[in-house]
């Protein structure tokens, strides 16, 4: 069972990690006794997320962390790469807004399977992107 303030790192240079992202993040949801549709909701912004990392940032990694915020659980995921950064932020937020080759959700689509999105980003320096997912 993962507990709150239990951290675990995936590195992110493959597609086999990829499905290695989503089955860290289905099992530290489950832990975390969120719904099958939250649950299903976070693996697949996750998904989206890890993909990104690794086409547009040139791969990096996830860390997932079981969090408790007093009231309930949940699971915060950060992705973080040294990647070219992105330019364009808002265009990139654009509900439609895709270069191709993900799940066609875009930044946007995830952000809307979570409860909490936060981006920081720079070009030059890469994307760090923290969302979380809150048991109801």
């Amino acid at each position: 069972m993962t507990v709150a303030g239990e951290v675990q790192t995936q590195p992110i240079s493959s597609d086999e990690d990829v499905v290695r992202v989503r089955q860290l993040v289905r099992a530290a949801a489950v832990a975390a006794k969120l719904s099958l549709v939250d649950q299903t909701k976070l693996v697949t912004a996750a998904s989206e997320l890890a993909r990104n990392t690794l086409v547009y940032g040139g791969g990096g990694s996830v860390t997932v962390t079981a969090v408790d915020n007093g009231r309930r659980r949940g699971i915060q995921i950060v992705f973080a790469d040294e990647g070219p950064g992105i330019a364009d932020l808002d265009l990139a937020m654009t509900d439609g807004y895709t270069t191709g080759g993900g799940l066609g959700l875009g930044l946007s689509g995830a952000r809307r399977l979570v409860d909490e999105f936060d981006i920081d980003t720079e070009v030059g320096r890469g994307t760090a992107i923290t969302v979380t997912k809150w048991s109801r």
